[in-house]
Protein backbone atom coordinates (compact mmCIF):
# COMPACT_ATOMS: atom_id res chain seq x y z
CA UNK A 1 0.00 0.00 0.00
CA UNK A 2 1.50 3.58 -0.82
CA UNK A 3 0.89 6.78 1.26
CA UNK A 4 1.43 9.99 0.68
CA UNK A 5 1.67 11.44 4.30
CA UNK A 6 3.26 8.31 6.14
CA UNK A 7 6.27 5.80 5.93
CA UNK A 8 5.81 2.05 6.37
CA UNK A 9 9.22 0.51 6.60
CA UNK A 10 9.86 -3.35 8.14
CA UNK A 11 12.92 -4.54 9.26
CA UNK A 12 12.68 -8.03 10.53
CA UNK A 13 9.59 -8.40 12.65
CA UNK A 14 9.41 -4.55 13.67
CA UNK A 15 7.14 -2.26 11.63
CA UNK A 16 7.74 1.38 11.81
CA UNK A 17 5.25 4.12 10.99
CA UNK A 18 6.57 7.44 10.48
CA UNK A 19 4.53 10.72 10.22
CA UNK A 20 6.71 12.37 7.05
CA UNK A 21 5.13 15.98 6.65
CA UNK A 22 8.32 17.57 8.10
CA UNK A 23 7.53 20.67 5.92
CA UNK A 24 4.73 20.79 8.37
CA UNK A 25 6.23 19.72 11.62
CA UNK A 26 4.21 16.41 11.10
CA UNK A 27 0.91 18.50 12.02
CA UNK A 28 -1.91 16.18 10.77
CA UNK A 29 -4.54 16.50 8.52
CA UNK A 30 -7.72 14.28 7.10
CA UNK A 31 -5.18 12.68 4.85
CA UNK A 32 -2.89 11.71 7.25
CA UNK A 33 -5.05 10.57 9.82
CA UNK A 34 -6.88 7.90 7.43
CA UNK A 35 -3.35 6.74 6.38
CA UNK A 36 -2.80 6.02 10.22
CA UNK A 37 -5.77 4.51 10.89
CA UNK A 38 -5.25 2.71 7.43
CA UNK A 39 -1.68 1.77 8.22
CA UNK A 40 -2.81 0.30 11.66
CA UNK A 41 -5.35 -1.88 10.33
CA UNK A 42 -2.72 -3.44 7.92
CA UNK A 43 -0.29 -3.92 10.73
CA UNK A 44 -2.83 -5.74 12.43
CA UNK A 45 -3.45 -8.46 9.66
CA UNK A 46 0.45 -8.66 9.32
CA UNK A 47 3.13 -10.63 10.66
CA UNK A 48 5.17 -7.72 12.44
CA UNK A 49 5.25 -8.20 15.96
CA UNK A 50 6.04 -4.27 17.36
CA UNK A 51 5.05 -1.09 15.70
CA UNK A 52 7.07 1.60 16.08
CA UNK A 53 5.79 5.61 15.79
CA UNK A 54 8.27 8.30 14.64
CA UNK A 55 8.03 11.69 12.94
CA UNK A 56 10.02 12.64 10.56
CA UNK A 57 12.47 15.88 10.83
CA UNK A 58 12.41 17.72 14.08
CA UNK A 59 8.71 16.99 15.11
CA UNK A 60 6.73 14.13 16.30
CA UNK A 61 3.61 16.05 15.37
CA UNK A 62 2.22 19.45 16.00
CA UNK A 63 -1.04 18.91 16.38
CA UNK A 64 -3.89 19.78 13.59
CA UNK A 65 -2.53 21.29 10.23
CA UNK A 66 -3.08 24.98 9.67
CA UNK A 67 -4.97 23.85 6.42
CA UNK A 68 -7.20 22.29 8.37
CA UNK A 69 -7.74 25.30 10.99
CA UNK A 70 -8.48 27.77 7.91
CA UNK A 71 -11.44 25.81 6.73
CA UNK A 72 -13.01 25.05 10.18
CA UNK A 73 -15.55 27.62 10.26
CA UNK A 74 -16.96 26.94 7.21
CA UNK A 75 -17.65 23.54 8.44
CA UNK A 76 -21.31 22.12 9.06
CA UNK A 77 -22.28 20.40 11.96
CA UNK A 78 -21.97 16.96 9.75
CA UNK A 79 -19.21 17.98 8.76
CA UNK A 80 -17.60 18.22 12.35
CA UNK A 81 -18.77 15.35 13.88
CA UNK A 82 -16.69 13.06 10.46
CA UNK A 83 -13.93 15.01 12.40
CA UNK A 84 -14.31 14.15 15.22
CA UNK A 85 -15.20 10.44 14.58
CA UNK A 86 -12.02 10.29 12.39
CA UNK A 87 -9.76 11.37 15.76
CA UNK A 88 -12.03 8.57 17.43
CA UNK A 89 -11.47 6.17 15.18
CA UNK A 90 -7.62 6.96 14.96
CA UNK A 91 -7.10 6.87 18.69
CA UNK A 92 -9.34 3.33 19.25
CA UNK A 93 -7.44 2.06 16.68
CA UNK A 94 -4.14 2.88 17.96
CA UNK A 95 -5.38 1.85 22.06
CA UNK A 96 -6.55 -1.24 20.52
CA UNK A 97 -3.74 -2.40 17.92
CA UNK A 98 -2.96 -5.75 18.77
CA UNK A 99 0.72 -5.56 18.10
CA UNK A 100 2.87 -3.70 20.98
CA UNK A 101 3.25 -0.15 20.36
CA UNK A 102 6.16 2.23 21.15
CA UNK A 103 6.18 6.28 20.23
CA UNK A 104 9.75 7.25 19.48
CA UNK A 105 9.03 11.37 20.63
CA UNK A 106 12.51 13.34 19.62
CA UNK A 107 10.63 16.77 19.24
CA UNK A 108 7.34 18.63 19.92
CA UNK A 109 3.97 16.34 20.31
CA UNK A 110 1.09 18.74 20.81
CA UNK A 111 -2.63 18.33 20.80
CA UNK A 112 -3.52 15.19 18.93
CA UNK A 113 0.05 14.70 18.41
CA UNK A 114 0.36 13.79 22.16
CA UNK A 115 -2.63 12.19 21.99
CA UNK A 116 -1.00 9.87 19.75
CA UNK A 117 2.33 9.13 20.98
CA UNK A 118 0.74 8.87 24.49
CA UNK A 119 -1.46 6.35 23.80
CA UNK A 120 0.56 3.97 22.64
CA UNK A 121 1.73 1.00 24.69
CA UNK A 122 5.95 2.38 25.27
CA UNK A 123 6.08 6.26 24.71
CA UNK A 124 9.81 7.13 24.74
CA UNK A 125 10.98 10.72 24.83
CA UNK A 126 14.31 12.52 24.84
CA UNK A 127 14.42 15.16 27.43
CA UNK A 128 14.08 18.06 25.32
CA UNK A 129 10.44 17.13 24.09
CA UNK A 130 7.23 18.70 24.35
CA UNK A 131 3.53 17.71 25.36
CA UNK A 132 0.49 19.79 25.74
CA UNK A 133 -3.36 19.72 25.34
CA UNK A 134 -3.78 22.86 23.79
CA UNK A 135 -7.00 22.81 22.77
CA UNK A 136 -8.79 25.52 25.45
CA UNK A 137 -6.87 28.09 24.26
CA UNK A 138 -8.55 28.49 20.85
CA UNK A 139 -11.81 27.62 21.83
CA UNK A 140 -11.36 24.07 21.11
CA UNK A 141 -12.56 21.24 24.11
CA UNK A 142 -9.94 18.10 24.14
CA UNK A 143 -13.01 15.70 23.99
CA UNK A 144 -11.75 12.82 22.17
CA UNK A 145 -8.10 12.82 23.78
CA UNK A 146 -9.55 12.98 27.32
CA UNK A 147 -11.27 9.72 27.64
CA UNK A 148 -7.93 8.12 26.99
CA UNK A 149 -5.88 10.92 29.19
CA UNK A 150 -8.62 10.36 32.16
CA UNK A 151 -7.73 6.47 31.80
CA UNK A 152 -3.96 6.50 31.83
CA UNK A 153 -3.81 9.15 34.74
CA UNK A 154 -6.30 10.07 36.35
CA UNK A 155 -9.23 13.09 37.05
CA UNK A 156 -7.37 15.27 39.07
CA UNK A 157 -4.21 15.27 36.91
CA UNK A 158 -6.23 15.27 33.75
CA UNK A 159 -8.13 18.59 34.87
CA UNK A 160 -4.47 19.92 35.17
CA UNK A 161 -3.36 19.77 31.53
CA UNK A 162 -6.75 19.93 29.85
CA UNK A 163 -8.03 22.47 31.26
CA UNK A 164 -4.75 24.94 31.30
CA UNK A 165 -3.38 23.78 27.71
CA UNK A 166 -0.42 24.07 29.15
CA UNK A 167 2.93 22.58 27.87
CA UNK A 168 5.28 19.82 29.50
CA UNK A 169 8.11 18.11 29.25
CA UNK A 170 9.18 14.49 28.98
CA UNK A 171 10.63 14.78 32.43
CA UNK A 172 6.92 16.04 33.54
CA UNK A 173 5.35 13.74 31.50
CA UNK A 174 7.42 10.43 33.21
CA UNK A 175 6.38 11.56 36.56
CA UNK A 176 2.81 12.02 35.26
CA UNK A 177 2.70 8.33 33.48
CA UNK A 178 2.28 9.60 30.21
CA UNK A 179 5.87 8.39 28.97
CA UNK A 180 7.52 5.53 30.21
CA UNK A 181 11.23 6.73 29.45
CA UNK A 182 13.30 9.53 29.32
CA UNK A 183 15.99 9.02 26.59
CA UNK A 184 19.36 11.34 25.53
CA UNK A 185 18.91 12.25 22.04
CA UNK A 186 21.79 9.85 20.82
CA UNK A 187 20.31 7.16 22.85
CA UNK A 188 16.66 7.40 21.41
CA UNK A 189 16.84 4.61 18.14
CA UNK A 190 19.09 2.31 20.13
CA UNK A 191 16.57 2.16 23.20
CA UNK A 192 13.84 1.74 21.22
CA UNK A 193 15.53 -1.14 19.17
CA UNK A 194 15.78 -2.71 22.25
CA UNK A 195 12.65 -2.47 23.68
CA UNK A 196 11.47 -2.96 20.06
CA UNK A 197 13.67 -6.66 19.87
CA UNK A 198 12.31 -7.55 23.65
CA UNK A 199 9.10 -7.61 22.82
CA UNK A 200 9.36 -9.07 19.48
CA UNK A 201 11.16 -12.00 21.48
CA UNK A 202 7.97 -12.74 23.33
CA UNK A 203 4.91 -15.16 21.78
CA UNK A 204 3.07 -12.92 19.39
CA UNK A 205 -0.25 -14.67 20.13
CA UNK A 206 0.31 -14.01 24.33
CA UNK A 207 0.98 -10.20 23.29
CA UNK A 208 -2.04 -10.36 20.69
CA UNK A 209 -4.55 -11.66 23.76
CA UNK A 210 -2.85 -9.68 26.84
CA UNK A 211 -3.79 -6.22 24.37
CA UNK A 212 -7.57 -7.90 24.03
CA UNK A 213 -7.92 -8.39 27.57
CA UNK A 214 -6.67 -5.16 28.17
CA UNK A 215 -8.60 -3.20 26.04
CA UNK A 216 -11.94 -5.42 26.37
CA UNK A 217 -11.72 -4.36 30.36
CA UNK A 218 -11.96 -0.98 29.30
CA UNK A 219 -14.28 -0.91 26.56
CA UNK A 220 -17.34 -0.57 28.47
CA UNK A 221 -15.84 2.77 29.99
CA UNK A 222 -14.24 4.15 26.68
CA UNK A 223 -17.53 3.55 24.75
CA UNK A 224 -19.72 5.56 26.96
CA UNK A 225 -16.40 8.04 27.44
CA UNK A 226 -16.28 8.32 23.19
CA UNK A 227 -19.67 8.35 22.99
CA UNK A 228 -19.97 11.91 25.52
CA UNK A 229 -16.82 12.99 23.77
CA UNK A 230 -18.52 12.77 20.55
CA UNK A 231 -21.83 14.96 21.27
CA UNK A 232 -19.28 17.88 23.72
CA UNK A 233 -17.35 18.25 20.31
CA UNK A 234 -20.38 18.80 17.89
CA UNK A 235 -21.49 21.24 20.52
CA UNK A 236 -18.59 23.21 21.24
CA UNK A 237 -17.96 23.81 17.62
CA UNK A 238 -20.86 25.48 17.64
CA UNK A 239 -20.10 28.17 19.78
CA UNK A 240 -18.83 31.80 19.22
CA UNK A 241 -16.00 30.88 21.15
CA UNK A 242 -14.88 28.10 18.88
CA UNK A 243 -15.01 30.29 15.84
CA UNK A 244 -13.06 33.38 17.99
CA UNK A 245 -10.61 31.07 19.24
CA UNK A 246 -9.96 30.06 15.05
CA UNK A 247 -9.64 33.45 13.98
CA UNK A 248 -7.63 34.92 16.31
CA UNK A 249 -5.11 32.23 15.88
CA UNK A 250 -5.24 32.24 11.92
CA UNK A 251 -4.77 36.18 12.69
CA UNK A 252 -2.38 35.66 14.98
CA UNK A 253 -3.73 37.80 17.87
CA UNK A 254 -5.06 37.37 21.20
CA UNK A 255 -8.71 35.81 21.12
CA UNK A 256 -11.36 37.61 22.68
CA UNK A 257 -13.75 35.18 24.17
CA UNK A 258 -17.60 36.30 24.12
CA UNK A 259 -17.99 36.14 28.25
Amino acid sequence: MSYRTILVTDDADIRTITLNRPERRNAMNPEMQLELIAAMEDAAVSSCRVVVFRGAGDAFCAGLDLSALQTMNDKTAADHRTDAQRIATLFRTLYELPRPTIAAVHGAAIAGGTGVATICDFTLAVPSAKFGYTEARIGFVPAIVSAFLALQIGDKRSRDLLLTGRLFDAGEAYRLGLVNEVVDADALDQRVLELAQTLAANSPESLAATKRLLAAQNKAWLDAAITQALDANARARETEDFKEGIAAFLEKRKPVWSK
